[in-house]
């Protein structure tokens, strides 16, 4: 049996947390690939330099977010949370989890918003036209694996064509329709909930 980890007591002044601060704003624009690329600098910087977190924090931390659904970057939260309950009150624990989310959110949102703006503003630029052209194949491919995937989860194809027949349809009703994805997802639902896929 393995003795209880000790959970770090620390104090954390006003400049520790803009450093905190300071340091997602960095990792925002590192994170090629999202926030999870950026592990190990956040592993160096909590863990090793500072020890501000355990590394079985840590690592609880990326498993919990990676199990729950939604967003995996919601990591990021739950280690700014572990750094101020180790400040000792739930109080610096919203503090943490408002420090490392709007570090690792804010400089990436706000370039791909201007980025956005840009290439509406300049849209019959022949460079944005190719990107957006040459996107297009690269987005359809993503899809396709995902589908694939997804379809060939249990890899037998006499059980598996109900999901594959679901996928085409799908496909061809958003291809062919203006039908709105959400009742696609619905009716998806639906097939699910009477086991028919």
């Amino acid at each position: 049996m393995s003795a209880p980890e000790i959970v770090p007591q620390i104090v954390l002044s006003w400049s520790d947390w803009l450093s905190l601060f300071g340091h997602y704003l960095m990792l925002s624009l590192m994170s090629v690939g999202g926030a999870i690329s950026t592990t190990s600098e956040m592993h160096r910087y909590l863990v090793e330099q500072h020890h501000w977190l355990t590394q079985a924090q840590f690592n609880n931390a990326i498993a919990l977010a990676q199990a729950a659904p939604g967003p995996n970057v919601l990591f990021v939260a739950l280690m700014g949370w572990q750094v101020g309950m180790n400040a000792g009150s739930t109080g610096a624990a919203f503090l943490g989890v408002a420090v490392t989310m709007c570090g690792i959110l804010l400089p990436s949102t706000v370039l791909t918003w201007y980025a956005a703006q840009w290439g509406h503003r300049n849209r019959d630029l022949r460079a944005v036209r190719a990107f957006k052209q040459g996107m297009a194949p690269v987005v359809i491919a993503l899809l396709l694996s995902t589908s694939w995937i997804l379809g060939s989860a249990s890899q037998r194809f006499a059980t598996d064509w109900p999901l594959w027949l679901l996928t085409v349809a799908s496909g061809l009703l958003i291809w062919r329709t203006r039908l709105h994805l959400l009742w696609i997802l619905a009716g998806g639902a639906v097939l699910g909930w009477l086991q028919l896929v």
